[in-house]
């Protein structure tokens, strides 16, 4: 097991993501931030407090639990759903980006464009991730990349976040 990324190499890449964001926006007031649980939602919170302290005024942030919307529910054990919390201002017209820990398949974005669709119609859809490591079974792309971490099939990438773990760290693991 080897740390790719430090508790201060996940700070960068998270006030990397949060200017990205902000650049390819112009019009910050029609921001909304979705993580999808469980670290993502994190990050989500991280970036949108950083987000609003460089715009001057609040970026709405949410949660978006894709648990019924993925396409391997059968294969692997139940999950607990998630609570989805949309903020008041909704995402219908507005740019929403998707942000996760971790980006590999595509399947998760995938499952989260699903549950999207069902609670209302954004103006755009942008992906943020802190990890992509390669190895996409769909044609999906992340907007925002904190790290690219080319990996083997026979790795797997944990990332370690404060709020859950105790530590801010991103692992490599061989399996």
């Amino acid at each position: 097991m080897s740390v790719a990324l430090s508790a201060p190499d996940i700070s960068r890449a998270l006030i990397r993501i949060s200017h990205e964001i902000l650049e390819a926006n112009p019009a910050t007031q029609q921001i909304t931030l979705l993580g999808i649980p469980t670290r993502g939602a994190h990050l989500a919170m991280r970036i949108a407090a950083s987000m609003s302290q460089i715009a001057g005024h609040e970026i709405p942030v949410g949660m978006l639990d894709i648990t019924m919307h993925r396409d391997d529910l059968r294969m692997r054990p139940l999950r607990p759903i998630m609570p989805t919390s949309i903020p008041s201002s909704g995402i219908d017209g507005r740019e929403v980006v998707l942000i996760d820990d971790v980006l590999f398949s595509g399947r998760t974005i995938r499952a989260a464009l699903d549950a999207l669709g069902e609670i209302g119609r954004p103006h755009t859809v942008q992906v943020a991730a802190l990890v992509d490591r390669g190895h996409r079974e769909l044609p999906i792309r992340a907007d925002f990349v904190g790290k690219n971490l080319p990996t083997s099939i026979a790795q797997s990438v944990k990332v370690q976040l404060t709020e859950i773990d105790g530590v801010d760290e991103v692992l490599i693991e061989e399996n």
